[in-house]
């Protein structure tokens, strides 16, 4: 009998680890081809990996709990064939070491490099972004005594070293003149909290400690300003009032306020191209692609991210279905891992819950965030060529959070204008 490796999969862009949640098949048993044999999470998405090979199941590498990088084996299988006396590696796990072979490949001796200390261990997104942030090279980061599984350095772990390194002298060119180091700022410290009798204590599941770690790390990368906008949506109400029915009949799609403001949201980047961007050290990169995510609340508490992408080159119609297929299967936990990566922008509908505005967190590596309001009937003062007047129209308040190391308020605020333009002078004679 031959013996085949089943990997852990790349599962979407900058995605590197998951976690294996649920084993559905145990050794000994007969799998066939496609058959789903373990379920995994990651702090994206949650899914299934099928067997690309039928057999029997010989062992598995991983326990229920294990956090596993991807390409590494996870499980064997026996198939039929002749044992050699290697293991037949999957395509996944050939590219795998394709990629390393061309890694291991020496660079040209001119090449200089900064920090030559390779990694013994796995540092998590989160641990060298710190790193790279706080200054620590490779080497220093390997000096860290790791509390987490295998000796991985934690976030805390970080932040404890952080916290507890002695400040270093930096001497000038000058022999006279000697400066200390400004040692780092101490690292805020959550508060004691104790428990009360009848208190209920519920431990936070894996998505909402994800987000609490990206939502904390978020602003401590990013100087937050948030801007606001009235907008008045009557001609997009009254539009949607007088289709809704017509596009429900003919499309079997339901048609809310979520795509039209997709919609201005795209139009308005291709004016302001720079609010559609991220920050990589001292670079600005200005996405090509408007890729907007659109938050989405989950039964359990939790919130997801789909994305739509190319929203810019899309119809109102087809924005329509994309907004409806995504938060449906995003409810229903079917999402694939590609429909939750590579967002440029991002969008969150604080009107779904009443809310008339709000302050969002951008959505890192992006640098601005759209919060929508409730849109609420207002008495407003409308200006005439007879003159003032006052009138009943529906209003919606548009915040924008952004990055303020790249966007200042100038274009912040032209591009927030700009979506309310689009939105105030909707045709409502359009067609879908």
């Amino acid at each position: 009998m031959a013996k085949f490796d089943i990997v852990m999969p790349k599962l979407g862009e900058s995605i590197i680890e998951a976690t294996i949640t649920k084993w559905l098949k145990e050794p000994g048993d007969t799998i066939e081809e496609d058959d789903a044999i373990v379920e995994i999470a990651t702090d994206k998405v949650d899914s299934e990996i099928p067997s690309p090979v039928e057999g029997t199941l010989k062992e598995v590498l991983f326990q229920e709990g294990d956090v596993v990088e991807v390409g590494k084996v996870i499980a064997v299988v026996e198939i039929e064939g002749e044992d050699s006396g290697e293991a037949i590696a999957s395509p996944a796990e050939e590219s795998k070491v394709a990629e390393e072979v061309v890694e291991e490949k020496p660079a040209p001796a001119e090449a200089p490099r900064e920090d030559t200390t390779e990694a013994t261990r796995f540092y998590s997104p989160l641990v060298k972004n710190i790193a790279k942030t706080e200054g620590i090279s490779m080497s220093e980061l390997e000096s860290i005594e790791g509390s987490g599984k295998d000796g991985r350095v934690t976030k805390q772990d970080i932040l404890d070293y952080l916290k507890n390194k002695p400040a270093s002298s930096v001497t000038d060119a000058s022999p006279a003149t000697t400066k200390a180091a400004t040692p780092p700022p101490p690292q805020p410290a959550a508060p004691p909290v104790t428990s009360e009798a009848g208190d209920e204590i519920v431990e936070m599941d894996r998505m909402r400690k994800l987000t609490a770690d990206h939502m904390v790390m978020s602003k401590q990368v990013s100087p937050h300003v948030t801007s606001f906008i009235e907008v008045d949506m009557t001609n997009v109400v009254n539009w949607r009032n007088k289709v809704k029915d017509m596009v429900m009949k003919r499309e079997a799609e339901k048609l809310t306020f979520t795509p039209i403001l997709i919609e201005a949201t795209a139009q308005a980047i291709k004016d302001y191209p720079r609010i559609n961007a991220s920050v990589d050290g001292n670079n600005i990169i200005i996405r090509k692609n408007v890729n907007i995510g659109m938050a989405a609340a989950l039964p359990d508490g939790n919130l997801i991210v789909p994305v739509i992408k190319n929203a810019d080159q899309k119809s109102l119609l087809g924005l329509t279905k994309d907004v409806n297929d995504l938060a449906n299967r995003a409810r229903a936990n079917k999402l694939l891992p590609d429909e939750i990566q590579g967002g440029t922008f991002t969008t969150t509908n604080f009107g779904s819950f009443a809310s008339i505005t709000g302050t969002p967190i951008i959505n890192q590596p992006q640098v601005a965030i759209l919060g929508i309001g409730a849109i609420r009937k207002k008495p407003v003062v409308i200006e005439t060529p007879q003159g003032d007047m006052i009138g009943i129209r529906h209003m919606m308040i548009l915040s924008l959070a952004y990055d303020h190391r790249i966007v200042d308020g100038a274009l912040g605020g032209m591009y927030l204008k700009r979506v309310a333009e689009l939105l105030e002078n909707f045709d409502t004679d359009r067609n879908i």
